[in-house]
């Protein structure tokens, strides 16, 4: 572990040297990359050096025993080597959490993407419902969140919502979520008192900035036309809707909830690039999984990952046995308890991974 920490001092030390040098001042792309390279290191090599101070005044303590020494100086001395000792301990687990593989897209927005599965109207009201769940989150993480697209339904639900939450570390939280959603509930369409199970999908995907995938203007065919649904004037008038459609991919995305063109364009050209980060991330996934599967689920939208069970009030998480008696509170945004829990699951597994990896 002590050489892997000595190595990340000695690249933390030669990132200083290089964010001084003027050719790579000058190049935007390299400063950025070795700059946020230096901010990720930086915990874990201030951290270290903590460890290092602490191990040395260690060091100095025990050294200063002496057989001459009167009874209250050697119990002076004790009682500091017995604190040192308490607090290396303490950072040295804090080094072991530090070195778990990090997830590169941690610290990025996230667009997410909720459709309404199986249960027709109750799936679109579900479909509402957890986009209402992960605004409130969002709200009280500080992060906004906008709204790229939309198709609602006259009940109050959504066939699809596609939003973004800005802020950073929002992906690092909401990952989690990717996967099937389901419901147990008795409708408000239902006259007869019966419990329903319905499903919604749920996709994360981290916001991709240019200088991570290149998408060529020639790969693109652009449509435009009317914006359909509640809205102004605009509504039914004019062409500010905007289908981006990557041809190498086929991947398609829509976007209307602006009344500009322009704007609609910028918003859908960032989840097309996500989308398509995303599905050549799933292709590497897919050769990793070959060998071994995460310990928290694959994150495939058909895997049910979470029932929500409103007669109980209960909200059970499959992939980790996690059954919380608070439904009411969960949907109110107080979503805590359960990403917490899936965080830790993810580092045990990690963490375990890396272990494996040195024995």
């Amino acid at each position: 572990m002590f050489d892997r920490l000595q190595s990340v001092e000695d690249r933390y030390d030669r990132l200083n040297e290089l964010l001084s040098d003027p050719d790579i001042v000058s190049d935007t792309n390299k400063l950025r990359e070795y700059s946020k390279e230096q901010s990720d290191l930086q915990d874990t090599v201030e951290t270290y050096r903590e460890y290092k101070d602490l191990t040395a005044q260690l060091a100095e303590a025990k050294a200063m025993f002496d057989d001459k020494m009167d009874a209250d100086m050697r119990e002076m001395v004790k009682e500091e080597v017995s604190e040192l000792e308490g607090q290396i301990t303490v950072v040295e687990e804090r080094l072991h959490k530090l070195l778990i593989p990090k997830d590169p897209n941690d610290d990025k927005n996230v667009i997410m993407e909720i459709r309404g599965a199986a249960g027709g109207d109750e799936a679109a009201l579900f479909a509402g419902d957890l986009y209402r769940m992960y605004t409130r989150f969002a709200e009280s993480n500080g992060w906004k969140v906008q709204v790229m697209d939309s198709s609602p339904t006259g009940l109050g639900g959504f066939k699809e919502i596609v939003f973004m939450i800005t802020g950073k570390g929002a992906y690092s939280k909401m990952k989690y979520e990717n996967g099937a959603h389901r419901v147990q509930r008795v409708p408000e369409t239902e006259s007869g008192g019966r419990i329903h199970t319905s499903t919604a999908t749920v996709a994360c995907l981290p916001e991709v900035e240019e200088v991570e995938i290149e998408i060529h203007d020639n790969d693109i065919r652009t449509d435009t036309y009317a914006s359909s649904g509640a809205g102004g004037q605009s509504v039914n008038t004019t062409m500010s809707a905007v289908r981006l459609t990557h041809l190498p991919t086929n991947t398609v995305v829509t976007c209307q909830d602006e009344k500009s063109q322009i704007k609609n364009k910028a918003s859908a050209m960032k989840v097309l690039r996500a989308r398509v980060y995303e599905k050549f991330q799933q292709e590497a996934q897919a050769e990793y999984d070959a060998v071994r599967k995460s310990a928290v689920g694959t994150g495939d939208r058909s895997e049910r990952i979470r029932t929500y069970n409103y007669p109980q009030n209960r909200v059970t998480d499959h992939r980790i046995g996690l059954t919380i008696q608070k439904l009411d509170q969960i949907l109110q945004g107080k979503m805590d308890e359960i990403i917490d829990a899936l965080i830790v699951e993810e580092q045990s597994a990690r963490m375990e991974s890396l272990n494996n990896d040195q024995a």
